[in-house]
C-alpha cells in the first residue's frame, strides 16, 4: 500500500496525462485573489513540517522500496513526531514517535478511526464498507467489530480451538520428523506459511478443509490478495484527478484492477460453496444453541448463527472471512519464520529457549501442550522481541481523519491520511536499549522493557495497533505462534545447511502489505537427543 518503487510501464501514460491536468488546474488556481493565497499560507504554517516536494508527484520520489525505512529517515530530518507528506495529491501525516501515536490512537482516536478508500479493496472486499479491517468508520463497522470480538475471538473461543491447534502442530512435527530421518533441509518459510494457512482454513471452514483441498486454494488467494493490496494504485495517490477525468473509466482496465475483479470472483465462488455446505449441514443436524461457544463450530457456523442478530448480509460474511484469512495467515507465519531466523543467528538465545521449553514440559510427553505454556516466560519474550524487530505490518493500516483536528500543536485537516510508522517506533533509541539487537531478555522480569506489552496500552510497541482499530484477532494469532514455536524448539535440534554460519542468515526484507523475508529460511532438523 505504500510501496512506490519501480512503477509499472502501464502507468506512465496516465501519469503524463495527470501532469497535463495539474498544469491546467494550476493555471486556473493562479487567477485566484491574493486573499486566498494569504489564507492558504496561514494554514500552511500550522501544518506539520514537511520536506521539499516536487510538482505533481509531491514526495512520492522520496519513498523507496522499503517505505518504513524511508519514512523513518525522513522523519529524523523533518518531523520526529509528526511529518506531512504529499503522496501524489494525497496529504499524508506520518507519526513516528510513541507520543504522536498516542495522540492519534488514543487522545483523538474518535477522529482518526476511519480508513481511506481503495478501488482494489472495494473489488476484493465486497464494497468499501463490508469487512472490518478496511471498512470506513460507521455503524456497519461498529456492528461487525462487536460481532467478531463477542463471538469469534473471545478467550473461551480461542481456548476452544486448542485441540485443533494441537492436531495441526502434530502434523507439522510429523513432516519435520521425516525430514530429520532423511537428513534433508526444511523450508521453514514455506512450512510455517502452510501451517498458518491450514490453521485459519480449519477455523474458518471446519475440519474437513484438507480433504476437500480448499486449504491450498485459500492459500493461493491469500497470496494474491497480499500482492494486490501491496501494489501501486494510481487511484490511491491521485484520487481526485482520476475521479474527475476520463482516467476514471480507463483505470478499470489497468492490470491490477482487472486481477482484483478476477480474484474476487474466485473468492466469491469458494466462499459461497463453503456457506452453502454449512447451511446444508446445519439444517440436517442439531446444533447447540450457543454455536459460537461450541468446540467444533467454525467461524462460518458462528457468523451464520448471528447473521440476523447483527443485520449482516451474505456479502458481509464473505468479506469478514476474507479478512480472517489475510490477517491470520500472514501474521502468524511471518512471526514464526523470523523467530526461527533470529534464534539461528543467536545460538545463545536458542540454547536458553530450548532449556526453558524442555525443562517445563513434563518428562515423557511427546509434544508441548498449551497447558505447559503459561510458565514459559522466555518463550513469550522471544515472541515479543520478534514482533518488535519484525512487525508483519510495519506501517499498520492507514487511518483517515474524519474532522479537522489539532495534534501536538499541528492542524490535521479532515480527509488527511495518517500512517503510524510502528516499525520506527519499536526501534526508537529513546524508548529501547540497543534497539537494533535481538534481546528477548528485555521482556523478562528485571529487563528494561518487562512491563511493556503489545495490547495497545504501551505506545512504544504497537505491532497490532491500538484504539478502536486494534487487531481483534491478536490472541488467536499469538496462541497459534506460541504453541508452534514451543514444539519446534522442544522436538528438534536445528542446524544451518553445510557451509553456513549464524552470521550468514539473511534477514533482508521485502515490503508489501506485509513485510516478508527476501530469502527462504532453510534449516536441517535433528531428532532430539
Amino acid at each position: 500500500m505504500m510501496s512506490t518503487g519501480g512503477l509499472e510501464v502501464a502507468y506512465l501514460l496516465p501519469l503524463i496525462f495527470i501532469l497535463l491536468l495539474h498544469l491546467l488546474a494550476a493555471s486556473r488556481r493562479g487567477r485566484r485573489g491574493s486573499k486566498d493565497d494569504d489564507a492558504d499560507h496561514h494554514k500552511q504554517q500550522q501544518l506539520p513540517p514537511s520536506p521539499p516536494a516536487l510538482p505533481i508527484i509531491g514526495h512520492l520520489h522520496l519513498v523507496g522500496d522499503l517505505p518504513h525505512v524511508s519514512l523513518r529517515d525522513l522523519a529524523a530530518k523533518h518531523g520526529p513526531d509528526l511529518m506531512l507528506l504529499r503522496l501524489g495529491t494525497v496529504p499524508t501525516v506520518i507519526a513516528s514517535s510513541p507520543r504522536a501515536a498516542q495522540a492519534i490512537l488514543r487522545t483523538h482516536d474518535h477522529v482518526f478511526a476511519s480508513r481511506p478508500s481503495s478501488t482494489v479493496f472495494d473489488a476484493l472486499l465486497y464494497g468499501s464498507s463490508s469487512d472490518i479491517a478496511f471498512a470506513p468508520y460507521g455503524e456497519h463497522w461498529r456492528q461487525a467489530r462487536k460481532l467478531v470480538t463477542a463471538h469469534l475471538f473471545t478467550v473461551k473461543k480461542v481456548h476452544a480451538y486448542r485441540h485443533a491447534r494441537k492436531q495441526e502442530v502434530s502434523l507439522v512435527m510429523a513432516k519435520i520428523r521425516e525430514a530429520a530421518e532423511a537428513c534433508t533441509a526444511v523450508d521453514m518459510s514455506e512450512m510455517m506459511n502452510a501451517f498458518s494457512n491450514d490453521m485459519v482454513s480449519r477455523a474458518v471452514s471446519g475440519k474437513f478443509f484438507r480433504e476437500e483441498g480448499r486449504n491450498k486454494l485459500f492459500r493461493e488467494l491469500v497470496d494474491t490478495n497480499s500482492i494486490l493490496f501491496g501494489g501501486f494504485s494510481l487511484e490511491e495517490y491521485f484520487p481526485g484527478v482520476v475521479a474527475n477525468s476520463s482516467l476514471g473509466s480507463l483505470t478499470r482496465w489497468f492490470p491490477r484492477n482487472r486481477q482484483a475483479r478476477h480474484t474476487h470472483k474466485r473468492w466469491d465462488d469458494l466462499l459461497e460453496t463453503i456457506i452453502r455446505d454449512h447451511e446444508t449441514r446445519n439444517s440436517s443436524i442439531m446444533h447447540p444453541r450457543n454455536v459460537d461457544q461450541a468446540a467444533e463450530s467454525d467461524f462460518t457456523d458462528v457468523l451464520l448463527s448471528v447473521q440476523q442478530d447483527y443485520g449482516i448480509t451474505r456479502d458481509h460474511i464473505k468479506a469478514i472471512l476474507v479478512d480472517m484469512f489475510g490477517a491470520g495467515t500472514d501474521t502468524s507465519s511471518l512471526v514464526l519464520g523470523f523467530a526461527m531466523a533470529e534464534l539461528m543467528r543467536n545460538p545463545r538465545h536458542m540454547t536458553k529457549l530450548q532449556g526453558e521449553v524442555r525443562r517445563h514440559t513434563p518428562e515423557g510427553q511427546e509434544m508441548v501442550d498449551e497447558e505447559n505454556l503459561p510458565i514459559m516466560a522466555y518463550l513469550k519474550a522471544v515472541v515479543k522481541e520478534t514482533l518488535r524487530l519484525h512487525q508483519p505490518a510495519p506501517l499498520l493500516l492507514p487511518h483517515l481523519s474524519m474532522a479537522d483536528c489539532v495534534v501536538e500543536g499541528y492542524s490535521i485537516p479532515s480527509g488527511t491520511r495518517v500512517i503510524i510508522n510502528s516499525w520506527a517506533i519499536s526501534r526508537d533509541p529513546e524508548s529501547w536499549e540497543k534497539p537494533e539487537e535481538f534481546m528477548p531478555e528485555r521482556f523478562v522480569d528485571g529487563g528494561s522493557a518487562a512491563a511493556i506489552d503489545f495490547k495497545g496500552n504501551d505506545f512504544e510497541f504497537l505491532p497490532f495497533g491500538a484504539g478502536r482499530r486494534i487487531c481483534p484477532g491478536l490472541n488467536f494469532g499469538l496462541a497459534t505462534v506460541e504453541i508452534m514455536l514451543a514444539n519446534l524448539i522442544y522436538c528438534f535440534d536445528w542446524q544451518l545447511p553445510n557451509g553456513m554460519e549464524a552470521k550468514d542468515v539473511d534477514m533482508t526484507e521485502v515490503f508489501g502489505l506485509s513485510l516478508h523475508p527476501k530469502e527462504k529460511l532453510m534449516l536441517i532438523p535433528k531428532l532430539r537427543t
